[in-house]
């Protein structure tokens, strides 16, 4: 197996601190912060392009690492690279693997150009992020800046002490608001009284429970495959309209999934699936490795093999 460095964005450091091109070593930090921002932001972008995935596909973390190894003449103007691996297989399953990088390096790229120019902020940015994104840069002067422009755009844009203030000032608090909610609860601490509900569809939310709410919580989470939780009480959001936890629960009620009457008038699920085999074109089984059936979780999710 084999890979290339791709260049995602560059970043330069601005002010007398980084003359000569010389990157003080206090801004590593920096850079730190920007892998972390876009690593974290590549992850929610692709969350809400496929909510029905629970996990992320293979290989994803090492795909939104942003490497450092070289610094070009200027202030400071650090290309920031990524290794992506060439490989048939990984091509099979995902296509278009630097795309999530590429999505979220031109994400961070418009949140601070609307920032400095007094606009909207991105739709896709997670409001929960801003946050993070405000405090990217706190370590530099006031006369100092970091300017980014992702590949492929003719023109960066400096983040300046004013527009993380400005950034700052968009960040809004969080906000209660009553909750009635369903789910799986897939992770409990009963000495800490928390546990994780899991809705359809949705995010973990964390759950705060008393000793006399325990029963229920055990119950839940160990038959969690045919049992869900409802929990009703006040709940965290944060800005955009997440909610993060439940700290005040009212009643907490074990739900059994309703079962979904028997169509029978529904097609067969043998002649749906030999429909879509018939589909697929012959040199696409042509490509699919011979170990798939045995190591399909390494395929998809860069488990070891059996």
């Amino acid at each position: 197996m084999s890979g290339k460095w791709i260049e995602a964005v560059r970043l330069s450091f601005k002010g007398a601190r980084f003359r000569d091109h010389a990157l003080d070593l206090t801004a590593l930090g920096e850079l730190a912060h920007f892998q972390k921002l876009i690593a974290e932001t590549a992850k929610e972008l692709w969350k809400a392009a496929h909510p029905t995935r629970e996990r992320l596909p293979a290989h994803f973390e090492e795909r939104t690492r942003l490497c450092l190894r070289r610094i070009q003449p200027g202030s400071a103007t650090t290309p920031m690279e990524v290794y992506i691996e060439e490989s048939a297989e990984l091509e099979l399953f995902e296509p278009e693997p630097f795309r999530d990088l590429t999505n979220a390096v031109d994400l961070a790229y418009r949140v601070y150009a609307a920032t400095a120019a007094d606009a909207e902020l991105p739709d896709e940015l997670p409001r929960e992020m801003v946050a993070d994104y405000a405090r990217w840069g706190e370590t530099l002067a006031a006369d100092e800046a970091i300017e980014i422009r992702p590949v492929g755009r003719e023109r960066g844009v400096l983040i300046t002490d004013e527009v993380r203030r400005r950034l700052a000032a968009r960040i809004d608090k969080p906000y209660e608001d009553p909750v009635d909610l369903v789910g799986d609860v897939l992770e409990a601490n009963v000495r800490q009284g928390k546990c994780q509900l899991w809705p359809d569809g949705g995010h973990a939310v964390t759950v705060s429970f008393t000793e006399s709410q325990e029963a229920e919580v055990t119950t839940a989470l160990k038959e969690h495959k045919s049992l869900k939780l409802r929990v009703r009480g006040r709940g965290e959001f944060l800005p955009g309209g997440r909610l993060q936890r439940i700290f005040d629960v009212d009643q907490l009620s074990i739900v059994a999934p309703a079962q979904a009457d028997y169509d029978r008038s529904a097609r067969p699920i043998e002649d749906v699936i030999a429909e879509i085999v018939a589909d697929v074109p012959p040199e696409v089984w042509e490509a699919l490795p011979e170990d798939l059936s045995d190591n399909l979780d390494h395929y998809l999710y860069g488990t070891p093999k059996k």
